[in-house]
């Protein structure tokens, strides 16, 4: 019980500080003047939950000076858990839109946080996890299903027999997985589309579907009529009813929509 009081307790007065550091922003924002002109403030409202205690989810209000910031979504983040708030939990990792790590919901878009640049927002600017998908704490989704279903799809080449020397191909041949090969699985998509919410257990989505296809596709692969007699499952790849939202918020600007289209042309 002491423990839980010293936690709460601690907690209350952190937010009782961040709360004064947000007027004393708001009051700089109105006041100070950076090379005769007004330093630009904008305000984070960010998602907050704590398994560890026993309250609905809140938000958490944070206001940034975006010349004292750096110019991604993702350096606001940082800076207020590094200076405002150091029980903000989000995953980041490259900062460069390879490792997909910060994938979240940014004004009601799913994106990575490291290539949305916090000037093309408004004054506020609201920060989900990835939509319709378990919590962890904060901005952390719960991926286990997800890298699961990317799992029984054996995402890796299976040759008939195993080869003397280096897997060889023509570069028609390589062509073909180009507009494949570059998805990180962030999951941005998958968590963007209503099939997948409703059937996230038996659905594979737009990110394991399309990884699906890369494997299907590469000429050094054997397993192709194998892995699309496991796609004829009815709820593996037929829940998919080209609502297109995966294709619009892929941060890598990939079309999982129109690969699952030729995935049921050759399903059928």
């Amino acid at each position: 019980m002491y423990y839980i009081y010293s936690y709460i307790s601690s907690n209350f007065n952190h937010y009782i500080k961040n709360f004064m550091f947000f007027l004393k922003n708001y009051t700089l924002n109105l006041k100070i003047l950076n090379n005769n002109k007004l330093l630009l403030t904008k305000f984070l409202r960010i998602y907050r939950w704590n398994p560890y205690l026993y309250n609905k989810p809140w938000f958490s209000t944070y206001p940034i000076l975006v010349e004292y910031c750096g110019p991604m979504i993702l350096d606001a983040l940082i800076l207020i858990k590094n200076i405002q708030d150091p029980t903000l939990v989000f995953r980041r990792s490259c900062r460069e839109g390879i490792c997909g790590s910060c994938s979240m919901n940014i004004n009601g878009i799913n994106s990575l946080a490291c290539l949305k640049s916090i000037k093309i927002y408004g004054k506020f600017i609201t920060i989900y996890p990835l939509p319709h998908m378990y919590v962890i704490k904060d901005l952390v989704s719960d991926l286990s299903n997800f890298y699961f279903q990317y799992k029984i799809i054996q995402p890796w080449l299976k040759p008939k027999s195993k080869p003397n020397k280096e897997f060889l191909q023509l570069k028609s041949e390589r062509f073909t997985l180009n507009g494949l090969y570059e998805c990180i699985l962030c999951a941005c998509c998958s968590a963007s589309c209503p099939s997948y919410w409703w059937n996230h257990n038996k659905y594979l989505g737009p990110a394991i579907l399309l990884q699906t296809y890369r494997w299907i596709s590469d000429s050094r692969d054997d397993e192709t009529l194998g892995r699309i007699k496991f796609l004829k499952h009815k709820m593996r790849l037929f829940r998919c009813h080209t609502i297109m939202n995966c294709s619009k918020v892929c941060p890598k600007n990939l079309n999982p929509g129109k690969i699952i289209s030729q995935l049921k042309g050759s399903s059928v």
